[in-house]
């Protein structure tokens, strides 16, 4: 009997061990099918699924240690184009899949059911259609489920009650209609629900309250309305609510915070809530977040001292105050919230006066908005003890007095608005010291005296509105120097008198200029025509004399021009009628003559106003001008005096340019034997003895960096200034061209964002070899490397690099090209910009530095001229374009490619020359693949400012909270990975110059003021 037992184990244990080979061979076939219906891999990353390795140990496989079957299935973020292959559904040992992060398309195969082992599906941002695959809910030990950022339409089917070990739903950002059925309320195991972003409607019923272990509640943008069911309430362990932008209809009733521990999170904004914000809000203590805007509240704002935790109220766009004194005593309790960055309370009817406690208030604080209120009184001094503000508006109000001298300890402001109250006084001269601002209104208030020349230092400001008020004087020159003006430039309905300034061709990236209706007077200079940005040019009003200027017709983008009630005269210049963009055309009421144009805006008689205007003639018959009548005989005397001027202007300038020759020629000869010393000589020099004190005998505890040319030390001059010395490694080929290429790039070049020489050394050693070093500014926040990737021994104090300072950083860094480019007398290119030449200094200010392989341009088409070229690196792998190698010329729109992976460095914090990016695929393509509907997944959530409360959270939260509550966010990635992509495109023609790279970038500091 024993013996057939045993026999019996012999034959079953056999039978399994034949089994199983069998069902391997179904995992690997299975997996086989899956590759087949990639169509794209960029990353190869299924390259080792192949018959040379056992499937186990295939990329992204791992497999159960009984069974050797496939347990988990992991590809996220690798760019998989293809389908998911139905195969996929006979894994019947699968318990996770993550295929997250690709370009999957097409329908989920409903195949997946089959898997009653799956806990794990992620399918998160992929390209997949269809609607929700109702076979899935057959998965019942299904825990986390992602079907989010797709495009997934129809309903959510009612069997998804069946997943009753489901804890986490992800179905955000998808094209789902109907209700959310009743009976996926009664998933009691689920603790966060993400379905925002999609087309749901309905109400949300009592049955909520079955999801007892429910955290998050995030359907925000969808279409669902009524009210709050009171079984909510009861959700113990409940977070974050978060249904902003639907259309519930309803009041908080005050027992909703009575019961929520936990909850941290109220974003309700875009709805239509009414009624008081109860004052049980304070019960839940650990509320961080409140964001109600564009609601229908009322009443008064309890007082919310006890929220401790508090990181950001926002009121904006509700009926709360009652225009009364008491409206804003909930101000001093909040001095108790400690942790308190952003309070926005604009748009509402808050009254009374500021209290001076506003000044007590969580030196953390960023963002003041007071806008849009009946606020009266002055401003208190107290304000400017909030010494963090970067965002403060207080417009249209009714604020009276001066603009408090405390203002001045602002250094990091870079949004102010105080337009539409009734502020006097002058401007005082400390606006000058706000270098990181960018938008400045002061419109409407009763303001008086000069503007203050300071305004000028504002380097970074694109928008300045001082319009309606009593400016008087001329305007200051320093405004005209203020490139970065890009948006508008209004100083309209003041009292300004003297002439416009011939420097305001400088402004070639200002969009809207308004000088109406003050006291100006002269000429209208030709140099306007150099502002190639401009839109709108307003100067109706005004004094100004002489003829129209014929450069406007340069302006190709020019949309609205308003030159009445001036003094011009002369005619009409005929080329405006060549500006296809040009829709409105005043100059009424001047005292212009001559024949009007026929075509473009004068072919519109309602587009043009000419009344005023006795002597003009022809146009249009609409207009019912009188013909223009010719004298021959005058005409061609004409004619043959300006042939006359002609020849002798050809003749003269013949002569003069043969001149010009030979002096040049001359020159050029004396020149090259000694240039070496002659550029040397224009800097300081310093002596070998000094800079070797100076390093303690260039210690290496004094070393800071080192180059392909040489060793960069800190040292300490006699003067007991710090500074940083590059010596120049004189062994190595082309160090000492290098320092003659850097001496020459500097010595007559200064701007705020270049490294700044200070002097050299052109000596020997003690051992008599040659010497030579450069001696530098130190910067303090050393270069943009170490920011961007810390070595080993930093990570630990790691510094991270937040979005705004991001965007000040890049704006630096093309202002700096954009000087070198086109503000120059001669025109130079830096050929080796990347984030180890980019200093920055104690204030974050960023500085171009390593000039060794800088070129001069010497053709007018913007390339260096080939015979100067000496030294025959051309720039550092990664940064440099592709024509360089194949040929040598360098120009701007190689600089222009190092500055957009420069960009895209930034973002995505990977280098140009990790080994991730080779056979073909570069950083580039790597941000072109995921733009723009994946971009999240390839920019490093590092840059964004982590906000309390969110520990140790994933990548996707992180980004998915932030752009929940500044949805702007995202829009501003996008702008910024455009540029790069645009600057590191592979043809040279298409990348974008500095100066529209700086408009751009300006212009996104004020469309996404939180960037």
């Amino acid at each position: 009997m024993r013996l057939h037992l045993l026999l019996f184990f012999i034959l079953i244990f056999q039978s399994c061990r034949s089994v199983s080979p069998r069902r391997n061979e179904t995992d690997r076939l299975c997996l086989l099918k899956f590759k087949e219906s990639i169509s794209n891999d960029p990353y190869h990353v299924l390259d080792s699924w192949n018959a040379s390795t056992h499937f186990c140990n295939w990329h992204g496989i791992t497999c159960g240690h009984k069974h050797q079957r496939v347990a988990t299935f992991e590809l996220e973020g690798y760019q998989l184009h293809g389908s998911i292959s139905p195969s996929i559904g006979n894994l019947s040992f699968l318990r996770i899949i993550k295929l997250g992060n690709n370009s999957f398309h097409g329908q989920i195969p409903q195949e997946l059911g089959r898997l009653f082992r799956l806990q794990v599906l992620d399918l998160t941002r992929n390209t997949l259609t269809g609607e929700f695959p109702v076979n899935v809910t057959s998965c019942s030990d299904l825990k986390y489920l992602s079907f989010g950022r797709n495009n997934l339409t129809g309903k959510i089917p009612v069997e998804i009650s069946s997943l009753h070990k489901l804890e986490e739903l992800y179905l955000h950002n998808n094209n789902l209609n109907g209700q959310i059925p009743v009976s996926m309320y009664n998933l009691s195991s689920l603790a966060f629900l993400f379905m925002m972003n999609n087309n749901l409607e309905g109400s949300i019923p009592e049955e909520i309250g079955h999801m007892k272990s429910l955290e998050t509640f995030q359907v925000h943008s969808n279409k669902l309305s009524g009210a709050f069911p009171s079984s909510l309430y009861n959700l113990s362990s409940l977070v974050e609510i978060a249904v902003s932008n639907n259309q519930f209809h309803c009041s908080l009733p005050a027992s909703m915070f009575n019961t929520l521990p936990s909850f941290k999170y109220l974003i309700l904004g875009l709805n239509q809530f009414y009624g008081p914000i109860p004052t049980s809000i304070v019960n839940a203590s650990k509320l961080q977040i409140i964001s109600i805007p564009d609601n229908d509240f009322t009443g008064s704002v309890p007082n919310l001292g006890k929220l401790l935790d508090l990181w950001s109220l926002g009121l904006a766009g509700n009926n709360l105050g009652s225009n009364s004194a008491k409206d804003l005593e909930f101000l001093e309790s909040l001095v108790n919230c400690s942790k308190l960055e952003e309070l926005d309370m604009q748009d509402n009817n808050f009254g009374g006066h500021l209290p001076n406690t506003i000044g007590n208030l969580s030196t953390q604080l960023r963002i003041l908005s007071l806008g849009i209120n009946q606020i009266s009184g002055k401003i208190p001094a107290s304000l400017g003890n909030l010494i963090d503000l970067s965002v403060l508006a207080t417009n249209h109000n009714h604020l009276t007095g001066n603009i408090p001298f405390t203002f001045g300890k602002f250094q990091k402001m870079q949004f102010l608005s105080l337009s539409g109250n009734k502020l006097s006084g002058e401007i005082v001269p400390f606006i000058g010291n706000f270098t990181q601002l960018f938008h400045l209104t002061l419109s409407d208030n009763i303001l008086e005296g000069q503007i203050p020349p300071t305004i000028g230092n504002c380097k970074k400001l694109q928008l300045l509105d001082l319009s309606l008020n009593k400016f008087s004087r001329a305007i200051p020159e320093e405004i005209f120097g203020l490139s970065s003006l890009s948006i508008l430039l209004n100083l309209s309905h003041n009292s300004l008198s003297g002439n416009i300034s011939s420097d305001v061709g400088k402004l070639t990236n200002i969009g809207n200029l308004d000088f109406s209706c003050n006291n100006l007077s002269g000429n209208i200079p030709e140099t306007i025509g150099d502002c190639a940005s401009l839109e709108y040019i307003l100067l109706q009003g005004n004094f100004f004399q002489e003829t129209i200027p014929s450069s406007l017709a340069s302006l190709k983008g020019l949309r609205y021009l308003d030159f009445s009630r001036n003094n011009l005269s002369g005619s009409i210049p005929k080329d405006l009628q060549g500006l296809s963009d040009l829709e409105y055309l005043n100059v009424s009421f001047n005292m212009l003559d001559g024949e009007v144009p026929k075509k473009g805006v004068f072919s519109n008689a309602s587009a043009i106003s000419l009344i005023g205007n006795s002597e003009l003639c022809g146009g249009i018959s609409e207009l019912k001008l009188p013909p223009c009548r010719v004298n021959d005989e005058v005409e061609r005397k004409h004619l043959n005096f300006r042939l006359v001027v002609i020849l002798c202007c050809v003749v003269a300038f013949s002569l003069i340019l043969s001149s010009i020759v030979v002096i040049h020629y001359k020159k050029k000869r004396s020149k090259k034997s000694s240039l070496s010393s002659h550029t040397v000589g224009l800097l300081p020099k310093v002596s070998y003895q000094s800079l070797h004190n100076a390093t303690d005998g260039f210690s290496t505890s004094n070393l800071i960096g080192s180059g392909r040319f040489g060793f960069v030390y800190k040292g300490s001059l006699e003067t007991h200034e710090v500074v940083a010395i590059k010596v120049l490694n004189l062994h190595v080929k082309g160090a000492h061209k290098s320092f003659m290429a850097e001496c020459n790039s500097l010595k007559n070049r200064r701007h705020r964002n270049l490294a700044k020489i200070l002097t050299c050394c052109s000596s020997t050693d003690y051992k008599g070899h040659d010497f030579k070093a450069l001696v530098y500014e130190y910067m303090v926040n050393g270069n943009l490397e170490n920011w961007l990737h810390p070595s080993i021994e930093n990570q630990s104090h790691q510094r991270i690099l937040l979005l705004d300072q991001i965007l000040n950083i890049l704006i630096d860094v093309a202002s700096a090209l954009h000087y070198l480019h086109h503000e120059c007398e001669q025109p130079l290119v830096h050929c080796d910009l990347k984030p180890s030449n980019v200093l920055l200094d104690s204030n974050m200010v960023a500085h171009v530095s390593d000039f060794g392989l800088a070129r001069l341009l010497s053709t007018s088409k913007g390339i260096s001229n080939e015979q100067s070229s000496t030294i025959g690196i051309k720039g550092t792998i990664g940064y440099i374009p592709r024509e360089y190698g194949m040929h040598a010329v360098m120009s701007m729109q190689g600089d222009m490619y190092s500055f957009g992976i420069l960009v895209l460095e930034m973002l995505t914090k990977r280098r140009p020359t990790e080994d991730m990016f080779k056979d073909g695929h570069n950083l580039h393509r790597y941000v072109e693949i995921a733009f723009p509907e994946k971009l999240l997944q390839v920019v490093s959530p590092s840059i964004l400012p982590r906000e309390p409360g969110h520990g140790e959270a994933t990548s996707e939260d992180i980004w998915e909270s932030m752009i929940q509550i500044h949805p702007d966010i995202e829009k501003c990635l996008c702008s910024l990975s455009r540029i790069g992509l645009v600057c590191s495109t592979e043809s040279p023609h298409e990348r974008m110059s500095a100066g529209d790279v700086i408009k751009e970038l300006n212009a996104m500091r004020s469309y996404f003021p939180l960037c």
